[in-house]
């Protein structure tokens, strides 16, 4: 009798465990495998693409989960170096990553370039704007420019504005932003007559047109580096996530969103 008490004893359990985990849509049977959330800090340029490409890994990685940082790669990296606790970190610019490598801040072996993207000149659409010689113009009284200090789409745009001989001419007009995509914003909401971004920016808005691109001869290449953190706690997942980064799903992501590979 009491093999038997036990034993409708352990069945009740195992039913009332089993009924919790269905509706807690955890499947009974085996054990769960504990979530693993990815610190991502990422250039503010990626925000759009890399929450599309985080949402395809899920789908075949169901214990993984993000947890994403978008801002200047220049503030980025330095929140690394003061001990952030980062697992992997995509820049708009080299020298951050190189930064950050020559401190032996990087897993060895995982950084990879990843993307390359264009910089170009921005104003509302019913702007009578045309190319960077326009600038000069009185109808053109603010322009926005992310700080080159820690935003590597300032220190691109700078160079262009110097390339140009132009930077001296527009000094006063110039407004500092604190990322590429707060340039856009100033742009698209009128309290800048024009702004410099990247490429990928102005096409995620519809209430902005492209003046003119910048030469790629005016400013150093915009190549955008991908590593994992060495002081990553999950050092493996996002190991295999930086080199999902340039799988055909990603990549068509990254194409969508006006990037392009820096292999090709």
């Amino acid at each position: 009798m009491k093999s038997k008490v036990n034993s409708d004893a352990v069945y009740r359990c195992f039913f009332a465990l089993s009924a919790l985990c269905v509706l807690m849509g955890t499947p009974l049977g085996c054990h769960t495998q504990s979530q693993t959330i990815l610190t991502v800090s990422a250039a503010a340029s990626l925000k759009d693409a890399m929450s599309e490409i985080e949402a395809a890994y899920k789908k075949d990685h169901a214990n993984a989960d993000f947890r994403d940082n978008f801002g200047s790669s220049g503030i980025l990296a330095r929140e690394i170096e003061n001990g952030a606790p980062v697992d992997a970190f995509l820049s708009a610019a080299s020298r951050p990553m190189d930064d950050l490598e020559a401190k032996g801040l990087i897993a060895m072996g995982t950084r990879r370039d990843l993307l390359r993207n264009s910089l170009v000149l921005i104003a509302p659409r019913d702007s009578q704007l045309r190319g960077f010689e326009g600038l000069t113009d009185k109808a053109v009284r603010t322009i926005a420019l992310g700080d080159p200090a820690s935003v590597p789409a300032g220190q691109y745009g700078r160079q262009t504005l110097v390339a140009q001989h132009l930077l001296e001419r527009l000094n006063t007009k110039i407004v500092l932003a604190k990322d590429a995509r707060q340039v856009l914003a100033y742009v698209e909401t009128g309290d800048a007559d024009a702004g410099i971004v990247y490429a990928t920016d102005s096409q995620a808005s519809g209430r902005v047109r492209v003046v003119a691109v910048a030469p790629e001869s005016s400013h150093d290449p915009i190549v955008y580096p991908a590593a994992v953190v060495k002081a990553s706690r999950n050092e493996e997942a996002a190991r295999k996530f930086i080199e999902y980064l340039s799988s055909p799903v990603a990549k068509a992501i990254f194409i969508k969103h006006g990037f392009r590979m820096a292999s090709l």
